[in-house]
């Protein structure tokens, strides 16, 4: 049934008011965008950076120890360079041997922490910063690196205290930065584009690490 005149015209003055009150928000949208690049642009500005305290560590409970400033690039993530994801590698070598690869400026890379097969975590780069760790500009800058002590052919590496210890320190990431936890925003160094990286390599238990993120995850929402 066709509409009255007097219908269509309503219709009309409905369709103007929500072309108003559309233009409104988007503008207002507009602005907010607008002050959002604004702030990311602030933090690019040579000498303007966040407040920072002398050895502290974004994950409570993890131990700092320092890496080299030439195996990182000082930014104020992520207010300049969002992070949606985490990244996991394995040092192919010992917990300490990594300490003192990230700690050398001839290394030329480092991940933002080290999990060990004991579970203790060591912090070498603040999340704030940008670590060398992925092999790829883009996903270094969008990124938190999280090393893990062993070899990519050896599964017995793998303990129960270090899937624990990591999935809690990558829950805890993820929540402070709104990532989602799932296999496209928690990868392997292999899944880099452009890496020649093999790790965590086949005996990395995906399934169990992502429970246990998960859990780890929950567990945070209830404290």
């Amino acid at each position: 049934m066709g509409a009255t005149e007097g219908s269509r015209d309503t219709d009309r003055r409905i369709g103007r008011r929500a072309l108003l009150v559309g233009g409104t928000a988007a503008a207002v949208g507009s602005a907010v965008l607008a002050r959002d690049e604004l702030a990311r642009l602030w933090w690019r500005t040579p000498g303007v950076e966040k407040p920072r305290v002398e050895g502290a560590v974004d994950f409570r409970g993890a131990r700092w120890v320092a890496a080299s400033d030439a195996n990182w690039r000082r930014a104020d993530r992520p207010d300049d360079y969002g992070i949606d994801m985490v990244v996991v590698h394995v040092t192919q070598g010992s917990f300490a041997s990594a300490v003192k690869a990230f700690q050398d400026p001839g290394h030329r890379a480092a991940a933002h922490y080290i999990v060990g097969k004991d579970g203790r975590i060591t912090q070498m780069i603040r999340e704030l910063d940008v670590a060398y760790h992925a092999g790829n500009r883009s996903y270094n800058e969008r990124s938190v690196g999280i090393e893990h002590e062993g070899f990519v052919d050896r599964p017995e590496d793998f303990t129960d205290a270090m899937y624990a210890a990591s999935a809690r320190l990558t829950a805890g990431i993820c929540a402070r930065y709104g990532i989602p936890v799932d296999r496209e925003h928690i990868i392997g160094h292999v899944e880099v584009p452009g890496t020649d990286h093999t790790d965590p390599g086949r005996h990395w238990d995906w399934d169990r690490y992502m429970k246990l993120v998960r859990q780890a995850g929950r567990a945070l929402t209830r404290a």
